[in-house]
């Protein structure tokens, strides 16, 4: 996906100003009114970077007239030590400004990150990185935005755009076949995905023409035989215990998509440090 709209970026930014600054900032205002500054933030690992856009936000709310110089785009990799952004102006607003507009940047970076590191797990496999919807609650289009940063792909967005039809929504349609009948009434401009826990649901999905399939929890083996078994005719994706360590052997065993709730849950911030400079 793009980048989500200016709208929704400057609502999740007033969110987060009113969580750190609500009625103002009382360390900040030791400092002189008419201090002016200069800052720079430093990335202190190698990264892949997102969340220029917010970090903007942050501080054209604290204070239009701070000026920012980016160093760097969004989905630029970045090295230890390397130079990210340039700040200058009224010192209080970029002491205000300075951990709601990182909070951004690290968790984005990170999601950015992280996805970057399966994509290259898979690299030459044919295999896609999926995220999920197992994302942090209020930042689910900024996430699956870093995830693209970070190379992967977009599963659906949500409940709204996509039908993934999953073990109860069987049980309460009574089988695969009538589960899928179902789904292909709501619309033919809708994508339909159904989740199988083994081979005989696999086949009875492929009868009932499935196109696209989720393989839940199939261990290696299983998969290479689901691989056989669909024999081209629907898209695969394998989901369930993926990590980096078994990401690999997964992708090996033919299967076109490996969906990852580790990307976006599981978010491990990029080490980022804002200093003023004399």
């Amino acid at each position: 996906m793009g980048m989500p709209d200016a709208a929704q970026i400057a609502a999740q930014v007033q969110l987060a100003l009113a969580e750190d600054v609500a009625g103002g900032d009382l360390t900040a205002a030791l400092v002189p009114g008419d201090a002016r500054a200069e800052a720079v933030v430093i990335s202190r690992q190698q990264a892949v970077l997102c969340g220029r856009a917010w970090f903007d936000e942050v501080f054209r709310q604290v204070d239009p007239e701070v000026q920012l110089e980016w160093c760097a785009d969004d989905r630029a990799v970045l090295c230890d030590g390397m130079e990210v952004c340039w700040m200058r102006g009224p010192a209080r607003s970029l002491l205000t400004a300075e951990r709601t507009a990182l909070n951004f940047l690290q968790t984005l970076s990170g999601t950015a990150t992280r996805a970057a590191a399966y994509v290259h797990a898979v690299a030459g496999s044919g295999a896609r990185i999926l995220d999920t919807r197992k994302t942090l609650p209020g930042l689910r289009l900024a996430q699956k935005y870093a995830v693209t940063c970070g190379g992967a792909a977009n599963h659906r967005f949500g409940l709204y755009d996509a039908i993934l039809i999953k073990e109860n929504h069987i049980a309460a349609a009574g089988s695969v076949a009538a589960a899928l009948a179902a789904a292909r009434e709501v619309g033919e401009d809708i994508e339909v995905e159904i989740e199988v826990e083994d081979l005989q649901q696999l086949q009875q999905a492929l009868q009932a023409g499935a196109q696209r399939v989720l393989l839940d929890n199939f261990d290696l083996q299983q998969l290479r035989e689901a691989v056989a078994l669909n024999d081209g005719r629907a898209r695969l994706e394998a989901s369930g215990g993926v990590n980096l360590e078994s990401i690999r052997a997964i992708a090996e065993t033919g299967v076109d998509d490996i969906s990852v709730g580790d990307i976006t849950k599981d978010v491990q911030a990029v080490d980022f440090s804002m200093r003023f400079v004399d």
